[in-house]
Order: C-alpha cells, then structure tokens, then sequence
C-alpha cells in the first residue's frame, strides 16, 4: 500500500498531519482483536453521541450515516445500554491516559489505526485496550447469557472500547 497523508482539521486539531500506512481495517497488531469497527460502535451509540462529532471529514462518512450523534452535548441516553459509562477528558489528561497525537484519546487512536495509521503509542494503547477485558468475566459470573439489561455500565464501557458484550 502507497503511504497517504491525512491532515486533520477539527476543534482539537488544526493543521495536524499523519500517515495511514496499512489497508484500512488489516494487519492489526496480533494481539489487537477488537470485536466491533470503529463505525458499528458509532452505530450502536457510544460515548453519549458527543464523540467526534466536529471529524466527519478524517473517517469514511459510512461511519457517520446511522451514527447515532448529538452536536450539543454528552446524552447518555444515546449510548447503547442507555446509561454513562465515561469519565470526562478532562479525567482522562489528569490521569496521562491521553496522547498528545490523540487529544480526544483512545476512540481517536482506534479509529486512526483501525484506518491504517501505525504509532509510537501503539502498544501502550493495545495493552490498555487488553486490560478492559477483565469485564467480561464480570458479566459472565454475574448475568445470564443474553439479559443485556444486567450490568449496563460495564457492557457500555465494554463497548467504547470495542467489546461486544452481546455475545456473552
């Protein structure tokens, strides 16, 4: 695959510029298996609506079509299970889990690599991605297959990070 630049203009990034080096949707890391795209995730309501909505011009506007989005502000009501399951951004900075390349953290890195942009943060987001898979062993133990009214939170942190816990 030819190397393609992509410059991203969006209310956290002006003028910001990175490569996507692999087909979109390939040659992830082997250890990197998340279960669902970065556009079915948008599809089935994740992070209130309010995630990136301002970057419908860097991602395929297929992602975009039946996403279901609010302009205006976090409705958790959008999400999925119907209820919050993020902390705020500013949370995320106070903790160092963001990267500079990435202000709007690790939905932004996933939808950049799952396009085909290989970084220097890659491990440390896949082994982050890794840890929230303690999750499902919760649900497991505690729900019974299919009831995805039983533990809401944690199938709807599951899904931000690319679980789906439907299948559980």
């Amino acid at each position: 695959m030819k190397k393609r630049k992509v410059v991203v203009n969006d209310l956290m990034q002006q003028q910001f510029s990175y490569y996507l080096t692999e087909p979109a949707g390939e040659h992830f890391h082997p250890e990197f298996k998340p279960e669902l795209t970065p556009g079915q995730m948008l599809q089935m309501g994740v992070f209130g609506g309010k995630y990136m909505t301002d970057c419908v011009d860097e991602f395929p506007a297929d992602w975009f079509a039946n996403a279901r989005l609010c302009h205006e502000r976090h409705v958790p009501e959008m999400n999925f299970y119907g209820v919050n399951a993020s902390q705020s951004l500013a949370v995320w900075r106070e903790k160092g889990w963001i990267h500079t390349d990435d202000p709007r953290g690790w939905f932004q890195w996933y939808c950049r690599y799952f396009m085909g942009r290989r970084c220097s943060d890659d491990i440390r987001q896949i082994k982050r991605w890794k840890a929230m898979k303690r999750h499902t062993a919760q649900i497991r133990k505690n729900c019974l297959k299919g009831d995805l009214k039983c533990r809401r939170k944690q199938r709807q942190a599951l899904l931000n990070w690319a679980y789906d816990s439907r299948k559980i």
